[in-house]
C-alpha cells in the first residue's frame, strides 16, 4: 500500500557516494583498484561486444553459459529464483525498473525484446539491446505495433517496464502505466532487485554511459531476478485496475510500497533538484537497503529523542534558519512526511503546508516577521527590497502586479527569498564570491 504522503525524493538517489565516513574511506582506499578494473573491463567489454555482433543470435543462445561468465568478468552477476515458474506460453513479461541494463540482464536468462520508447533509433539503440519499432507517433500506434508483434508466435516475448522510469528499488514502485496491460490478457511479473557495494546502484538523471563506467569500476553488481506466477485479466477488468493489481503483486514480492507517483513526478523532482541551491538539500545515504522508518510528528520533541528524532530536529533547524517565521512544530510535522529539507522549504513557500496558529499574523494572515532579526541586519538591506522582497504564501497577493505573476515566476521569487535568508545567516556562498 502507498504511505500517507510519500515524497519522490525517497524513491531516487540524488547522490552516488555514501554519506557514512567509514564507507567513504573504504571507497577512497578501493579507488586505485577500481580504476584498474575499469580499464581492464573496458578492454574486455569492447572485444566481447564485437564478438557478439559478429555471431548470430541463435549461436549466442546456445552459448548462454559462456556469455554469463563473460558478464561476470565485467562485474555483472545474475541470479534467478523459481525459474520453473517461467511460462513458455507467456508473451509479455512485466518488470520493475532499477537500472539502465535491466533488459539486458533478463535477456541473459530468457530470450525477450524490449521496445525502444525513448532515445534516437540507430546504432546506439541497437547496441544497447533495444528493439526498434520504427516511427510510432502515439501510444495507440505503439500498442497496435506491439499487438501485431505478439501475434506472431515465432517472435520472442516482450519485456516491458510500466514504471517508465528507474527508481532506487529500495522504497517503492512508481505507478504502472496502463498501456502495457492493454496488449494481451496474460502477463508474467518479474521482480528485480539490484545491489552493489560502496556506491548507489543508480543515480537519478544519470546517463547510461556513466552508469556503465561505474558498473565497471565497482567490484561487482548483483542482479536478483525472481519469477512470479502469470497474472490473468479478470472478467471486465479495465486496464488501469489490471495494472494496479500487478503493481501490488510486485510490491509485495519486493517488500516495498506501491505509490501513485509517476514518471512525470520524477521529471518534476529532477527539475527542482537542478534549479535549487545545493546547500538547501539534506544529504541522503545511498547505502540503506531499506526505507527509513517514518517518525510520527507527535513524537517530535517529546522525552528522550531517538536517533531519527534527532535527525528530524537537525533538519528542522536548517529549515528554521531559512524560514525563521515558521514554527518548529510546523517544520517538524512536514519533515516527518517528506524527510527532505528542500521539499519542506518548497511546501512552506508555496503554501502547501497548513500553518499553526502562532505562524500567522492575526491581522493579515501572512507569515509573521522574524523576531530574531536585529535592526542592524534589517537596515543593511536595500530600502526597496525590504518591503517587496519578502514573498507571501497566500495564493492571491494584494498587489495586482503580484497577482498576475505566473506560477513559475512566483516560485523563482520564493526560492530567491529563501536563498537570501540563508545568505544573511551564513554569508555569500562560494559560487557567488566572484560577484
Amino acid at each position: 500500500m502507498e504511505p500517507p504522503a510519500s515524497g519522490p525524493e525517497r524513491l531516487f538517489d540524488a547522490h552516488r557516494f555514501p554519506s557514512d565516513g567509514f564507507l567513504l574511506l573504504a571507497l577512497l582506499l578501493y579507488a586505485p583498484v577500481g580504476l584498474c578494473l575499469l580499464l581492464l573491463r573496458l578492454f574486455i567489454g569492447i572485444h566481447v561486444f564485437l564478438v557478439s555482433c559478429a555471431l548470430p543470435d541463435s549461436l549466442l543462445r546456445r552459448l548462454g553459459f559462456i556469455v554469463r561468465v563473460m558478464c561476470s568478468v565485467l562485474g555483472l552477476f545474475v541470479r534467478q529464483s523459481d525459474p520453473h515458474l517461467r511460462d513458455a506460453n507467456v508473451r509479455i513479461y512485466i518488470a520493475n525498473h532499477v537500472t539502465h541494463f535491466d533488459h539486458s540482464v533478463i535477456n541473459l536468462l530468457t530470450s525477450c525484446n524490449t521496445p525502444a520508447l525513448n532515445g534516437t533509433p540507430g546504432f546506439i539503440c541497437w547496441s544497447r539491446g533495444f528493439m526498434e519499432l520504427g516511427a510510432v507517433g502515439s501510444r495507440a500506434e505503439l500498442v497496435d505495433s506491439l499487438k501485431m508483434y505478439s501475434s506472431h508466435g515465432e517472435n520472442p516475448p516482450l519485456l516491458l517496464f510500466p514504471e517508465e522510469a528507474a527508481t532506487n528499488g529500495r522504497v517503492g514502485l512508481l505507478r504502472f502505466s496502463s498501456w502495457p496491460f492493454s496488449i494481451l490478457d496474460m502477463i508474467q511479473p518479474v521482480a528485480l532487485q539490484v545491489q552493489r557495494p560502496l556506491i548507489a546502484v543508480s543515480v537519478a538523471d544519470s546517463s547510461w554511459i556513466t552508469e556503465l563506467l561505474w558498473t565497471f569500476f565497482v567490484p561487482f553488481t548483483v542482479y536478483q531476478v525472481r519469477w512470479m506466477p502469470p497474472a490473468f485479466r479478470q472478467a471486465d477488468e479495465p486496464n488501469e485496475e489490471f495494472a494496479l493489481r500487478v503493481q501490488e503483486l510486485l510490491a509485495v514480492e519486493l517488500g516495498v510500497v506501491s505509490t501513485r507517483l509517476t514518471a512525470a513526478d520524477k521529471a518534476e523532482h529532477m527539475k527542482r533538484l537542478r534549479h535549487t541551491p545545493p546547500h538547501l538539500f539534506a544529504p541522503a545515504s545511498s547505502q540503506s537497503l531499506v526505507a527509513r522508518p517514518r517518525v510520527s510528528p507527535s513524537l517530535a520533541g517529546v522525552g528522550r529523542l531517538a536517533p531519527e528524532d534527532v535527525r528530524i530536529t537537525e533538519l528542522a533547524q536548517r529549515v528554521k534558519e531559512v524560514l525563521p517565521h515558521v514554527s518548529l512544530g510546523t517544520i517538524r510535522r512536514d519533515l516527518a512526511q517528506t524527510n527532505c529539507v528542500d521539499t519542506t522549504i518548497a511546501n512552506l513557500l508555496e503554501g502547501q503546508v497548513p500553518l499553526l496558529p502562532e505562524d500567522k499574523d492575526p491581522e493579515h494572515g501572512l507569515l509573521a516577521p522574524s523576531t530574531s532579526q536585529t535592526p542592524a541586519a534589517s537596515s543593511s538591506q536595500c530600502p526597496a527590497a525590504s518591503s517587496s522582497s519578502k514573498p507571501s504564501v497566500k495564493l492571491f497577493a494584494k498587489s495586482p502586479v503580484e497577482r498576475h505573476l505566473s506560477l513559475q515566476e512566483r516560485k523563482h521569487v520564493l526560492y530567491a527569498y529563501a536563498r537570501r535568508r540563508y545568505t544573511e545567516k551564513y554569508g555569500t556562498p562560494r559560487g557567488d564570491e566572484s560577484h
